[in-house]
């Protein structure tokens, strides 16, 4: 898949665009738990992919994938608000998938605020579904919604074999 700008990995130099990016964009009136130090960890470690999109030398898109077991967490995705609305975030979201499915994820999981219509209609736009509302996930009064899609059927035994 190309876009343009081009997707790559971040850098450990993107660390702290990525944090502040958070900050505005996703963690607004909550807690900033998505730190420098915790970006810079997950770009160094093995079982997470940082996407990031630059145009002009300045971050305008990332997107933060956990991989579990058998399944992805997309812990972050965000986008600067000037460009939105243009196919970018949809871009890193399945750049992100891809990754996961190479990497033998059956499924991605997420959440959001229950009360961000935009980002809830994006992850549906995506084939993702709602599967679990969590009530005051995000502090005492905010909500949130898990939602996954799946990559590939689940894997279920063969009639007569183990397990069933």
């Amino acid at each position: 898949m190309t876009v343009d700008p081009a997707i790559r990995l971040a850098h450990v130099g993107d660390a702290a665009e990525i944090a502040a990016m958070s900050r505005e964009a996703i963690e607004q009136g909550l807690p900033w738990t998505w730190r420098p130090a915790r970006v810079l960890k997950a770009i160094r470690s093995r079982d997470t992919n940082v996407a990031v999109v630059r145009t002009h030398g300045a971050l305008i898109a990332f997107g933060i994938m956990e991989y579990l077991e058998s399944d992805a967490y997309l812990a972050l995705l965000a986008v600067d608000v000037e460009y939105r609305r243009r196919g970018i975030g949809s871009s890193v979201l399945q750049w992100l998938e891809a990754s996961a499915s190479v990497a033998g994820a059956q499924r991605v999981r997420l959440e959001t605020r229950r009360d961000n219509a935009a980002a809830r209609t994006f992850y549906n736009e995506h084939g993702y579904h709602e599967t679990v509302i969590h009530r005051a996930r995000y502090g005492e009064t905010v909500d949130g919604i898990r939602l996954e899609k799946w990559l590939r059927p689940a894997m279920r035994p063969a009639p007569g074999g183990p397990g069933t």
